[in-house]
């Protein structure tokens, strides 16, 4: 730590880039299997509840935990982790991105770009669409501003659309155009199926684990990892954090802060490189919370 202290940011931040660099620009093949078997799982409950082979009610479990984990590929996709504009595999970046998404019934568009504005304005109150989710000191207060979000009148509910019309970019339009398209079959499928008697089919399997997923990865990718969220700096608009059964039941953002550093570090391996660049951290005074000093 003595020595770290004594180094110009310049020497700091080259210790930096040299450990990100080693974590990254590898196809990480959890990150390439995960979508395809969760999407496959949940659309596989369907057939499976209807022809009762599977319990309704363990049906929704199972679609509970798969519409939990449909985001992160996606998020993968949004920085291009995958691969980037050109590569040979940028239809895996983008069919990924779009595909994972299914179970939650949203816009790769709108998430990427929102996501993106989110990354370059971090905590800002005026510029960051997810510092209205944030802003609460508690992760109750969390938790009730993501059930706003589900009434349409509430300024939660709007935020995401009117960041993509004050950007009114071509890719912003499309991404409006996605959402409504989603938004139309999501509430075609639930309409057509309470019509046909399987209401609660597809309450269970669809409605109700979609608003519980968005509520759990809303606490974890957002509130907690920007917690108190008054910082905009690089290296306080965001914490580390411990989580209550360990990394993963927080789907990986105890390492959230070496996510905004270094975005194209696979999830699978932000932990990782975490531990080697927590005495870089630290000379940065970076919120370690849950992590022993040293």
């Amino acid at each position: 730590m003595t020595e770290l202290s004594k180094l110009s940011d310049e020497q700091l931040m080259k210790m930096e880039r040299d450990i990100a660099r080693k974590y990254m620009n590898t196809l990480s093949w959890p990150m390439v299997i995960w979508p395809f078997v969760n999407v496959g799982t949940w659309l596989a409950l369907w057939p499976l509840v209807f022809y009762g082979i599977l319990p309704l009610w363990g049906g929704f479990l199972i679609a509970l935990c798969t519409t939990t984990l449909a985001y992160l590929p996606s998020h993968e996709a949004q920085h291009d982790i995958y691969a980037r504009p050109g590569e040979k595999l940028r239809w895996l970046n983008q069919l990924i991105g779009h595909f994972s998404l299914i179970p939650l019934a949203y816009s790769y568009r709108l998430l990427r770009e929102t996501h993106m504005e989110h990354h370059k304005h971090t905590n800002d109150p005026k510029r960051d669409p997810d510092q209205l989710f944030n802003d609460e000191k508690s992760g109750w207060g969390s938790i009730k501003n993501t059930i706003q979000s589900f009434q349409p009148g509430s300024p939660h509910a709007k935020i995401y659309l009117e960041t993509m019309e004050k950007l009114d970019t071509p890719e912003c339009r499309l991404a409006i155009r996605d959402q409504v398209l989603w938004t139309l079959l999501h509430n075609g499928v639930l309409i057509a199926m309470a019509l046909n008697g399987y209401a609660l089919e597809a309450a269970l399997l669809w409605w109700l684990p979609m608003k519980l997923a968005i509520i759990y990865v809303r606490f974890y990718l957002s509130w907690a990892p920007h917690y108190p969220g008054d910082k905009l700096d690089r290296y306080g608009n965001t914490r580390t954090f411990k989580s209550w059964l360990g990394a993963w039941s927080s789907l990986g953002m105890t390492a959230h802060l070496v996510h905004h550093l270094h975005p194209r570090i696979p999830l699978t391996r932000t932990p990782t490189a975490l531990r080697e660049m927590l005495p870089l951290l630290r000379t940065r005074n970076c919120d370690l919370t849950g992590h022993a000093p040293g």
